[in-house]
């Protein structure tokens, strides 16, 4: 993923959960706000509650796989936070779920 869709900044992040609207399902939630740029930012966060470091990365990278495959442009700032239950799905359900989160807005 460029490092340019990619939101690391705390402010941001926390200006968006306080300040957007929230698509939930059992996997994931889904912050999401309307920013004034061309392309769409992301942000990955998964809790200690899923694993350790090596099974949290694993599933940031499929998230990030998901995303850059998606190719929608709606302009908005995206946080995503991934439940303990993401554990016990298939990439090919993950990809479904996250794809209704989005496109749901």
């Amino acid at each position: 993923m460029n490092k340019k869709y990619i939101l690391r900044k705390n402010e941001e992040i926390q200006n968006i959960i306080k300040n957007s609207k929230k698509e939930v399902n059992k996997f994931f939630i889904v912050y999401y706000l309307k920013n004034n740029l061309n392309y769409n930012r992301y942000c990955v966060s998964v809790s200690k509650k899923i694993g350790k470091a090596h099974t949290r990365n694993l599933y940031k990278r499929r998230i990030k796989d998901i995303l850059m495959k998606f190719k929608y442009n709606n302009s908005c700032d995206y946080v995503i936070i991934l439940r303990k239950s993401v554990l016990d799905i298939e990439y090919d359900d993950m990809k479904k779920e996250l794809s209704t989160l989005i496109k749901g807005e």
